[in-house]
């Protein structure tokens, strides 16, 4: 490998859930941060959620390495399974062997064994990871078993952590009783430009760089341009560079074994590649815009009250809305989440999605939590709006005499208009 080399003492990208190479972004320590609250607040569950590769793994590992010696850990990753299933993988990690045990006995040994560890001074946690592959009968389970209780307080603690999928499951109607006992909820972001780059640097340093920069500073935004900023991805492209610039006898990476490690793994640029994944396999996506361009695609006009407050353009990537100054746009309203929403713009269109923000994201009154935007739609986040205005060639405008449901219109030059009646 490439350590002597690089005179490095550990392989500094390997995708191993190492905790002594997690970096904590903000997000990452809000994230742990929540982890945490669950031994000291036992009133609820706490929610993670993260795209694949954001790191989820690697944090709950630091977590648990982290507990003290009174807290009881049981640690469920396979999530496939039934009911049954599911209560004796729990027994199993408390060190029972319940496979002949039917649902009573199982439920009775379960609740038996969290009272008898609350009266011993012990705390009990269960951590699901992978969560989102959890049927509904499933978590009805685990919501039955938060309810174990003494006079005091409820006995178990739990996390559940998962892709995004698991917050559009956690929404049902089916499980409207389950979301009344999630105390905490958190999607963990992918990493910004700058965390990118302090990522890449904390590792190397964690593996014996010593400060020596081995990736020169023009490689870092083609980096993020083909991660997203998520974990794993950043990994496999910066160990794949690593290796190039070894066997080419390079003592650091520069763009060309940058290139040539983009070109072995025949990856395309992250925006265009999660717009291939979610649009699915209906119809062949157009070839990715060159790397440079920086052709403004669309543009989203944020308005309150009538009043125009800012305009942005759109161009290939992602944007970010939220009440924080840390938002790529920020709105100051106690209606908006601290990050609230994003916007993924490709060359083929624009979605608006919700990051699991308190007071949410609607449409023509109708509350969504991922939209496929077309020209002249009209967002309501609280109490501001969003305008999308769609600037790619070739693309027709709505008709006038088609409602947006929003009091608001856009006119011929694409501007903005809200009607005297536009309500916030």
């Amino acid at each position: 490998m490439y350590l002597e080399h690089f005179k490095l003492t550990e392989l500094p990208f390997r995708l191993s859930p190492d905790p002594t190479l997690l970096y904590l972004s903000k997000h990452h320590a809000r994230a742990k941060a929540y982890m945490e609250s669950t031994i000291w607040f036992t009133d609820g569950f706490v929610v993670i959620t993260g795209e694949i590769g954001s790191g989820k793994t690697t944090l709950l590992e630091t977590f648990l390495r982290e507990l003290e010696k009174d807290v009881v850990v049981a640690q469920v990753a396979q999530t496939q399974v039934s009911p049954i299933e599911f209560l004796q993988a729990v027994l199993v990690q408390f060190g029972f062997t319940p496979f002949k045990m039917r649902k009573a006995e199982l439920i009775a040994t379960l609740n038996q064994f969290l009272v008898e560890q609350y009266a011993a001074g012990r705390k009990v946690l269960l951590i699901v990871d992978e969560a989102q592959n959890l049927s509904n009968r499933v978590l009805e389970e685990i919501r039955l078993l938060s309810g174990v209780e003494t006079t005091k307080e409820k006995v178990l603690r739990i996390i559940l952590a998962g892709q995004p999928e698991l917050s559009e499951k956690l929404d049902s109607p089916e499980l409207v009783q389950l979301m009344q006992r999630i105390r905490l909820r958190f999607h963990l972001a992918a990493l910004t430009p700058e965390e990118t780059q302090a990522y890449i640097l904390h590792r190397l340093e964690v593996a014996g760089a010593h400060g020596r920069q081995l990736f020169t500073p023009d490689t870092q935004p083609v980096i993020y341009r083909y991660t997203g900023g998520v974990p794993r991805l950043i990994n496999t492209l910066c160990d794949t560079a690593l290796m190039i610039a070894f066997s080419s006898g390079q003592p650091v990476v520069t763009p060309v074994e940058l290139k040539a490690a983009i070109d072995e793994l025949q990856w395309v640029e992250f925006a265009a590649r999660t717009s291939r994944l979610r649009a699915g396999v209906e119809h062949q996506a157009p070839a990715p815009r060159p790397p440079g361009s920086d052709e403004v695609l669309a543009r989203i006009i944020v308005a309150h009250g009538g009043e125009h407050v800012e305009e942005r353009p759109l161009r290939v990537g992602r944007v970010i809305v939220g009440r924080t100054v840390d938002n790529d746009v920020q709105i100051d309203s106690k209606f908006i989440s601290r990050h609230h929403c994003q916007i993924t713009t490709t060359a083929e269109g624009s979605i608006f999605e919700d990051v699991n923000s308190t007071n949410g994201i609607y449409l023509k009154s109708k509350r969504v939590r991922r939209h496929h935007l077309n020209d002249g739609d009209v967002v309501v986040l609280g109490k501001h709006e969003i305008v999308y205005v769609d600037e790619r060639s070739g693309r027709a405008r709505p008709a006038s005499s088609e409602p947006t449901g929003d009091h608001s219109a856009i006119d011929e030059s694409g501007s903005y208009s809200p009607a005297s009646n536009s309500e916030p």
